[in-house]
């Protein structure tokens, strides 16, 4: 299996890494693409055996996957430069760029003379991973148009391979995005102040950087493994008058939970 990733930047570099870090792929079974040579260059650095290249038709008429990871201001520009090559009967079309539907991906691709048969028989997801795939921890969700159970149960396994992965109705995306994508960046903040908390605690910032991401990293370890609630977790270091749970109801008075649902709100688009 080939796999073609045109525009290999931060999302699209992070697929790649981790595609060859879980052993998914070869290195020489991907295919990467970007404008610069620079870019390239990175790609190379991490494994020399990934094939480059700056011609985005070249390169996805090899593939068996062809996966946009562009921006999403370019991803038509792109679908327009690759179509021609397109082998409707072999290949699948992936795009994780963000905010670009399945119908506006459809309506790019029914741009082609050949658009109708396109549209009936090349079979294309949308797909929203989060920057963690690179670590094989992401979270990924995947919606689908077009595609055979046997392509779909494809595309989970590949980036369940990077993480988690959930075959979802497209309406759900931007809920997921909010919750596992934007919650990269919530999860750090939190880390973050947590650290700060640390250095005025009297730890050397160093020291409180470890502490708190190994106290994240065993939470949630916990909660994956035994597949508790976070509350069955919570109780169990959280004794009557103790230094816990005044330190819970302290968080909660300044209005953590609702700070928290109220981000996730306010970042569904």
């Amino acid at each position: 299996m080939t796999i073609a990733i045109v525009g290999t930047g931060n999302m699209g570099g992070a697929i790649a890494r981790g595609l060859v870090k879980s052993g998914t792929c070869r290195p020489e079974e991907i295919i990467c693409t970007a404008k610069t040579k620079a870019t390239l260059e990175r790609i190379r650095e991490f494994n020399d055996h990934i094939r480059v290249s700056q011609d985005n038709a070249a390169a996805a008429a090899q593939a068996d996957i062809v996966l946009l990871a562009v921006k999403p201001w370019a991803v038509a520009e792109v679908v327009e430069e690759i179509r021609p090559v397109l082998d409707l009967d072999r290949q699948i079309l992936v795009s994780v760029a963000a905010g670009v539907a399945l119908d506006e991906l459809v309506g790019m691709v029914n741009a082609s003379p050949y658009g109708e048969r396109c549209s009936k028989h090349l079979p294309l997801f949308r797909v929203v991973p989060n920057t963690a795939v690179e670590a094989l921890c992401g979270v990924s969700f995947i919606a689908a148009h077009g595609a055979t159970a046997e392509q779909t149960e494809q595309i989970r396994l590949l980036f369940a391979a990077l993480g988690y992965a959930l075959v979802v109705d497209e309406k759900l995306i931007p809920a997921g995005t909010a919750l596992a994508s934007c919650g990269i960046a919530f999860a750090m903040r939190y880390i973050r102040a947590a650290m700060e908390g640390g250095v005025e605690l009297g730890f050397r910032p160093e020291e409180a950087a470890r502490i708190v991401e190994h106290t994240v990293k065993g939470a949630a370890t916990l909660l994956l493994e035994a597949g508790a609630h976070p509350e069955a977790e919570i109780d169990k270091v959280t004794t009557a008058g103790g230094i816990t749970i005044k330190g819970l109801n302290a968080m909660e008075k300044a209005g953590f939970t609702a700070a928290v649902i109220d981000g996730l709100k306010a970042s569904r688009v």
